[in-house]
């Protein structure tokens, strides 16, 4: 079934601009919508549908940053008949609207990611610590120093701000604090430190890890260990979809919590 689960990840993959539905990717593979998103969901942590979404904002991440395409336009592109929806859940993704997210690449370089720990907005919550470990071919890929990013999101996904989260610095060891009670998935993500900001914004492959269990934040056990491995996925798998490189950037992550309602 893992391999059925590939097969439909690739087929949405190199359709996320094709009107596509779950009845034409469960055909492809040869099961029922019913049994192919729920096991789609338990290998990948999303449903299809979220899993193609993610894939559309990817690229309409990169058509923002190629050109000065209308943002009507990209919308459609990609697949979104409203620009309203579009933008919505796009921001919600990212982290950013899509206008405000063309305007990064001029923002990151005035004020560069430096390394940084946000807490949680727990006055006395948990912490989650552990260490980070990136595979050969992700080393090769990135080069020297690559900037990892470490944060706490409350799904199977980086989208949207981190409940906590972290730009290490010289070290692989991570601290998270402040982090309220709750479920929580610990994932990182590497990228190259020595490419401009439209490269770490939109990167060429991914290179990320999720931690195999969830976190449980509780008044009782608040306290947590987890290290995390990292490596290449493959060209289909879900994109990190959140701005990364503002979080660390102090003045763009103040603009954006000002911005916050």
């Amino acid at each position: 079934m893992r391999e059925a689960v590939a097969e439909a990840a690739r087929f949405l993959a190199a359709r996320a601009a094709e009107p596509i539905t779950l009845a034409d990717v469960a055909d492809h593979v040869g099961y029922s919508p019913f049994h192919l998103a729920r096991t789609f969901e338990r290998h990948l942590g999303m449903p299809p549908g979220q899993f193609l979404a993610a894939h559309r904002f990817q690229r309409a991440k990169r058509l923002l940053l190629s050109g000065d395409e209308r943002i009507i336009d990209i919308c459609h592109e990609v697949g979104f008949t409203s620009v309203g929806t579009f933008t919505t859940r796009f921001a919600a993704a990212v982290g950013r609207t899509p206008l405000e997210f063309r305007r990064l690449p001029d923002a990151l370089a005035q004020a560069p990611p430096r390394p940084v720990m946000v807490p949680g907005d727990a006055s006395v919550g948990g912490t989650v610590a552990g260490s980070v470990r990136l595979s050969a071919a992700a080393v090769a890929l990135l080069g020297d120093s690559p900037s990892i990013y470490v944060g706490l999101f409350p799904r199977r996904a980086a989208r949207g701000k981190p409940v906590s989260g972290t730009l290490l610095g010289e070290t692989s060891d991570f601290i998270l604090t402040g982090v309220p009670p709750g479920a929580y998935w610990l994932m990182s993500s590497a990228l190259p430190s020595r490419a401009g900001p439209e490269a770490q914004l939109v990167p060429v492959r991914t290179v990320s890890g999720v931690a195999g269990e969830p976190v449980y934040v509780t008044r009782t056990k608040r306290s947590h260990c987890r290290d995390i491995s990292l490596d290449i996925g493959p060209e289909w798998s879900p994109p990190v979809l959140v701005a990364l490189p503002p979080l660390a950037s102090t003045p763009a992550r103040r603009a954006m919590t000002a911005a916050a309602p």
